[in-house]
């Protein structure tokens, strides 16, 4: 395995940053201090500038194989996630077939083994075909996956996510939970707000979110079972979580990136700014800035979601839902909250990398000894979001133009170069 010397960078790991080189020998974090050395047999890469840090880790990232690879591949997806300086995503279930026991798990393992340069996590689904029916054979997927989630389909009733709940719980596993009462949705496709009404759209309510989200933390407090709520968008779902956090330690959330930074007020008519959940109203956005900054929210994702170029180019009305952000999500976040004071470099880190690790038991951390899960961001230099210049099949980001800080330069995984923007 080659050597390489991450040269003059900005270390930031466990709430600290400082000026500090980093060593990676055999795979490994070898050494981090200041002015180390390297022989004839080291690469020394210049990082003077850059932020150097863990891998990321998104625990939210669709990468559609099987059965959708006319939208993404693992090959695909997982050189993104490398372009983007994530090291370890947890890919979502949404999938043909749907990841609901041993046998059908191992159709997606099999692709991952064969294509993917990064780590990749399943989700088990929690129900069988994620139809909301019956129970997926959740005891024997324990060991083959990350946790367990219906992701695009809310557990409808009650009874079936205590079901869930008490067996998930008994085998110490983890529901990501993705939040949406059906009975509330009319056909809606963006946020129920004024953008909606000024254009003639159909609009989904926030209580569609916040709704199941109150049923569910009362739940698991009761149940005892780990559970994480995916892509918060709503100031309510904000408020309930802080107030279950209080009482009960295993409940966690994540936002992503584009709630953050957009509002409906941001809309246009194109598919690029269409996502479920869609772009709340900017008092939504400014309660998912006070969870992240005040611990609600541990966990920024992405929900990367790649379609193809027809399925995302029939306006908001007509588009499929989901947007790219695996490249950009660092870059986005960097420059729309650390620059402007909203969070420091260090609450970002911990937000895209620690948290997610610590939360889903991920595994890895900046320390000497640890595989070389490593990714480099210039922070001094800015770009424009091109993405033409992605990795991922899907192009659909309402990021697009946009002059951002923090293009990922490196991406070490184990060791070895996974992404290396100078090459």
């Amino acid at each position: 395995m080659s050597k390489i010397l991450l040269k003059g960078g900005t270390v930031v790991a466990e709430g600290v940053s400082r000026k500090a080189d980093v060593l990676v020998a055999e795979g490994k974090i070898a050494a981090i201090g200041e002015s180390l050395t390297a022989d004839e047999n080291t690469e020394v890469f210049d990082a003077e500038g850059c932020v150097v840090t863990y891998g990321l880790a998104d625990v939210h990232v669709h990468l559609r194989e099987p059965g959708y690879s006319a939208k993404e591949t693992i090959a695909t997806g997982t050189r993104a996630c490398a372009h983007g300086g994530v090291t370890t995503v947890c890919s979502m279930p949404n999938l043909q077939p749907a990841p609901d026991a041993p046998e059908t798990i191992a159709v997606q393992q099999q692709m991952i083994d064969e294509q993917a340069v990064i780590e990749v996590l399943p989700f088990a689904t929690i129900s069988s075909k994620r139809a909301g029916r019956e129970l997926a054979d959740i005891e024997a997927l324990r060991p083959l996956s990350v946790g367990y989630s219906d992701d695009g389909n809310g557990i409808q009733t009650e009874p079936l996510m205590r079901q869930a709940m008490q067996r998930i719980a008994a085998v110490d596993g983890i529901i990501a939970a993705h939040c949406e009462d059906d009975s509330l949705l009319h056909a809606g496709y963006i946020h129920d707000g004024e953008y909606a009404r000024e254009h003639g759209h159909k609009g989904i309510c926030s209580e569609s979110e916040w709704g199941p989200i109150k049923r569910d933390v009362k739940l698991a407090e009761e149940e005892g079972c780990r559970y994480h709520v995916c892509h918060i968008s709503t100031k309510e779902s904000v408020e309930i979580i802080r107030n279950a956090k209080q009482s009960c330690a295993h409940i966690s959330c994540e936002t992503a990136p584009h709630y953050l930074v957009l509002c409906d007020e941001n809309l246009q008519e194109e598919g690029r700014f269409k996502m479920n959940p869609p772009l709340r109203a900017k008092e939504d956005r400014a309660a998912l800035i006070e969870g992240i900054k005040d611990g609600t929210i541990e966990v920024i994702a992405t929900d990367h979601a790649p379609h193809t170029a027809e399925e995302k180019s029939r306006g908001l009305k007509g588009s499929m839902m989901g947007i790219v952000g695996i490249e950009t999500s660092f870059a986005i976040c960097y420059t729309h909250l650390v620059r402007k004071g909203v969070i420091s470099i260090e609450k970002l880190i911990a937000l895209m990398s620690e948290n997610p690790r610590r939360i889903f038991r991920l595994g890895g951390a900046m320390k000497v000894g640890e595989r070389a899960d490593i990714a480099v961001f210039n922070v001094t230099e800015p770009y424009k979001i091109n993405p033409a210049e992605f990795v991922s099949m899907g192009k659909a980001t309402p990021f697009e133009g946009e002059e951002v800080y923090g293009r990922c330069m490196l991406t070490l995984f184990g060791g070895e170069k996974v992404w290396n923007e100078n090459k």
